[in-house]
């Protein structure tokens, strides 16, 4: 049954990525192992061109260029059938994160809507309190609309998202170490 809300939900995906995807936007990546054995790689979007410091945020962590990052940092949260959550670079555990203008920052604006499976949404403790903990949408969720921003969408790798969400569970306990081993910026091929 998963799977098939999961592939119903792609045609907003496509539609969302249709409209905000541009080729200016930042893509990264990570690449992501549970129980050390490597799951694949996640390739992601940035809406830049909607919410620009947010994105600014999410990709200097990726690279982290600051200093620090998400390297080697976990997924600590994944609720089956609802989101993988991570980016917690300060306590591993969920109750920590920084960003990169300092302990938190604003939310944005909520113009892009939790419309279904594979968004980037801020993860946060109420109103303006975005760190770096993030979370993956793995199904349409309306309810966070207008409380989360919506930052950049998976672009490749949704069946690695997948994968990780194997490791979740109703109540968002992980089974084992979900963790992001590498992370920045894609290389460009030469043309």
């Amino acid at each position: 049954m998963t799977s098939v809300v999961f592939f119903l939900a792609l045609p907003a995906l496509f539609l969302l990525q249709s409209e905000l995807s541009k080729d200016t936007n930042p893509v990264v990546y990570f690449n992501v192992s549970a129980h050390d054995e490597p799951l694949g790689r996640i390739t992601m979007e940035l809406f830049a061109n909607v919410v620009p410091r947010t994105a600014e945020n999410f990709r200097a962590l990726c690279t982290g260029e600051k200093g620090f990052g998400f390297k080697n940092t976990t997924f600590h949260r994944i609720v089956s059938d609802f989101i993988c959550q991570g980016g917690d670079i300060t306590n591993h555990d969920g109750t920590g994160g920084r960003s990169i203008y300092g302990e938190a920052f604003e939310d944005e604006n909520f113009e892009v809507k939790h419309t279904g499976p594979g968004l980037l949404s801020m993860a946060n403790r109420g109103r303006d309190t975005n760190n770096s903990q993030f979370f993956i949408t793995l199904k349409k969720a309306e309810h966070l609309d207008f409380k989360h921003v919506v930052f950049g969408f998976v672009k490749d790798g949704m069946d690695v998202v997948k994968k990780v969400e194997s490791f979740g569970s109703p109540e968002g306990l992980v089974n084992g170490r979900v963790v992001i081993t590498d992370c920045g910026k894609p290389r460009q091929l030469a043309r």
